[in-house]
């Protein structure tokens, strides 16, 4: 099987490596021309992935449509915000039979779409039951390293989550499978906002119970906004939802988490966007899901919080002082 992956990130970087390490002829793709002959030359990411060499079956590619030619399966792992950008550009191409999985987490600003309403939109005639999210509590550098992760792939077709499930599934990369493609995706998405609730209590020196709290209240803004959208909430009790959400609000890998501890600590968040390595996702899906959110007149003051510190400029402390104070309501409400 020939595989195409879309994006060197570190993320996109791990799971070439793990498709190839299986066997299969993988073509990765970078944007930038200078970066995929660096990769090419170098054989191992450095810049995003230090310490995980290429094996011999992995290939790089900066020319899309030449890396995606008579691929079987494409991996979307470009940012969620470049994803319709990069679907474009591909949308001339043959897909009959391909399945596109895509690895990327968000909700696209300005439409307020899931990865695969994105897709959808800019792949003509491409079917819905073509269509995967690989999704989970997934670190790329402990994936990298070959550590012990388990995942959720999630398509409308059980037939395409299990195709997906044996090519990607390994000793070590547990792969389980649903057919709830909207909650997975909303879970996986929205997860990353309240990751950066989560630092930013960090940052100002709050302790367990308090991040306790945002992890469980968190759990009931995604809940809401998959059922308002047409998803299962009892998904959310599972890998794409509980699993990931405490795995980026806890490790110190998580990017999200990141942002929002430098906020809490009073940097400002151009000047943490600047110094970053690689892209938090949870930054403008903030943006992306509070406009979603009053849209469909969906309560989520977690994530409004978050956006309006990050957008608005409204201080820590003046956030926090107001989600404490809202009016006492019943748990489940």
């Amino acid at each position: 099987m020939h595989i195409a992956v879309l994006g060197a990130g570190s993320w996109g970087t791990t799971l070439a490596v793990l498709l190839a390490r299986k066997g299969y002829s993988v073509r990765l793709w970078a944007h930038r021309p200078e970066f995929a002959r660096t990769l090419q030359v170098e054989r191992e990411n450095t810049r995003y992935l230090k310490g995980t060499p290429f094996p011999e079956s992995l290939e790089v590619m900066a020319d899309l449509k030449e890396c995606i030619a008579g691929a079987e399966m494409i991996v979307t792992a470009v940012p969620s915000q470049a994803l319709r950008e990069t679907a474009r550009a591909f949308s001339t191409m043959p897909l009959d039979g391909v399945i596109i999985v895509n690895v990327a987490k968000g909700i696209e600003v300005g439409t307020g779409k899931r990865m695969t309403e994105v897709l959808m939109d800019e792949l003509p005639g491409l079917s819905l039951n073509q269509v995967a999210a690989l999704y989970g509590p997934s670190h790329a550098e402990e994936v990298a390293r070959e550590q012990p992760t388990t995942v959720v792939a999630s398509s409308p077709s059980m037939e395409t989550a299990e195709s997906v499930q044996e090519v990607f599934h390994t000793n070590m990369f547990r792969v389980y499978v649903n057919t709830d493609i909207v909650g997975v995706e909303v879970a996986g998405s929205v997860k990353n906002i309240i990751a950066i609730a989560a630092g930013i209590s960090d940052g100002i020196g709050f302790g367990d119970n308090a991040k306790a709290a945002i992890i469980t209240r968190g759990m009931a803004e995604i809940s809401r906004l998959a059922l308002k959208l047409g998803g299962d909430p009892m998904t959310i009790s599972g890998l794409s939802g509980i699993g990931d959400l405490v795995v980026t609000c806890l490790s110190r890998h998580s990017r999200n988490r990141f942002v929002g501890e430098e906020i809490g600590r009073g940097r400002s968040l151009d000047d943490i966007i600047t110094h970053m390595n690689m892209i938090a996702e949870g930054v403008l899906s903030s943006k992306a899901v509070y406009a979603l959110s009053c849209t469909l007149g969906v309560e989520m003051p977690i994530t409004q919080a978050v956006y309006e510190m990050l957008f608005e400029e409204k201080p820590v402390e003046k956030a926090i002082l107001d989600l404490m104070t809202r009016e006492p309501k019943p748990e489940r409400d």
